[in-house]
């Protein structure tokens, strides 16, 4: 392999030599590339060796891993073939990359490695972190003519108290050793790259995602940079204007959060709560609102599209449309960390507000919602579907949009 310029602490995490390494790492602290440069060193080191590649997608892979692994090989003496289909690449005489999902933990057999090496590992569920972690060691067991333990290395941002503080700070012991990287480890970040990320994350998430550490993330309140008094607003729907509708699908549950936009942001005017199925909640909507010159523009549940809440025929946002409503939803749900992120940056940059006296519901869920033992919203008080609602519209509108950070692999030849 060509000479590598290593950043401090991937140079820490290569010098590791127990079982289960885990880089620990803020947004772009150089995570994926140590992934990458670790499995290659492995490969060369053993030629025998078969290594495995795991990322949280399928789309994370194709666009990220396989392209960027490629790159590498067709800067080397070497001869591949990478195989689409079964997701593998084969390098003559240096045995096999096997690419594989978190998202599907079922397709993790039917092969033996000697290494493995897991990117975001943090952001699965706790549940599903610890399947898939059970299917992968499982897997590595290939043994090599020099007797060189298996291991399993992990990369990832910290998502709270989940599944890797679990197995590597509560439980750890000597084969579960860990290397944190905080985002200015890496020397090779865009001009403003750290800056943009505090403009972007609220307060509380920039320990995690700056400094690779393990912070509490879930407790107190979901949706803890609400005010009830700071985010108070004596907004009301005027005459013929657009109505910003977030909406939340389930039966005997429907709930929908009702926004106007002013010049300082978006403000909660009106709520709909316990609704009975989708045409009951639509009916209402036209009755109350469109027939009386309003346009309505409605953030639902993505998962609609397929999903009915009343008659198998016919989607709920397929309902929504047949009332004339204008339907904007993404092709799928995004993940809950990030709806909750962009309502909680939206409420600490003073871009959403909230009616109390007109959304007593929506007031009271963004105050009362927790989170459980888990780390995840809690979901059996009954405050996540008006939050629900909300969120969907906040997220649509107001996004956390992360900076987008490219990298190459860096060489000194």
């Amino acid at each position: 392999m060509p000479e590598i310029e290593l950043t401090e602490p991937q140079d820490d995490f290569f010098d590791l030599d127990c079982r289960f390494p885990l880089f620990c790492g803020g947004y772009g602290s150089g995570k994926t590339e140590a992934k990458l440069l670790k499995a290659l060193a492995e490969k060369f080191e053993e030629p025998e060796s078969h290594i495995a590649l795991y990322d949280p997608t399928y789309d994370l892979a194709r666009l990220n891993t396989v392209p960027r692994l490629l790159h590498i090989l067709d800067q080397m003496p070497v001869n591949y073939h990478y195989d689409k289909q079964a997701n593998i690449v084969n390098i003559d005489n240096y045995g096999k990359f096997i690419i594989r999902t978190l998202e599907n933990p079922a397709r993790i057999v039917g092969y033996e490695v000697w290494r493995s090496h897991v990117d975001e590992l943090d952001t699965l569920k706790p549940d599903n972190a610890e399947d898939a972690w059970n299917k992968i060691i499982a897997r590595n067991r290939q043994r090599i003519k020099s007797g060189a333990d298996n291991r399993v290395s992990v990369y990832t941002t910290p998502e709270g108290f989940r599944f890797c503080y679990n197995r590597w700070i509560l439980k750890g012991g000597e084969d579960y050793q860990i290397v944190q990287a905080p985002t200015r480890s890496n020397p090779h970040l865009p001009e403003g790259y750290i800056e943009s990320l505090k403009r972007t994350y609220p307060e509380n998430l920039l320990s995690a995602y700056l400094e690779g550490q393990f912070v509490n993330l879930t407790s107190g309140t979901v949706y803890r940079n609400y005010d009830r008094q700071a985010h108070d607003s004596k907004e009301q729907i005027k005459k013929n204007e657009t109505l910003y509708i977030g909406m939340d699908f389930n039966v005997g549950k429907m709930a929908a959060s009702v926004f106007v936009e002013r010049a300082n942001g978006y403000h909660a005017v009106a709520e709909l709560k316990d609704m009975f199925d989708t045409p009951d909640m639509a009916q209402l909507i036209k009755e109350r609102w469109q027939d009386k010159g309003h346009r309505i523009i409605v953030y639902p549940d993505a998962s609609g599209g397929s999903r009915k809440s009343v008659d198998a025929s016919r989607s709920d946002l397929a309902i929504l449309r047949q009332f004339g409503f204008t339907v904007r939803a993404k092709k799928k749900n995004p993940p809950v960390k990030d709806r909750i992120a962009a309502v909680n940056k939206a409420f600490e940059d003073g871009k959403l507000w909230i009616n109390v006296q007109a959304c007593p519901t929506i007031a009271d869920c963004l105050e009362q919602q927790a989170y459980d033992k888990n780390g995840e919203p809690d979901k059996t008080s009954g405050h996540d579907h008006q939050n629900d609602a909300t969120s969907y519209f906040a997220f649509y509108e107001m996004p956390v949009n992360k900076p987008v950070l490219v990298t190459g692999i860096r060489s000194t030849m």
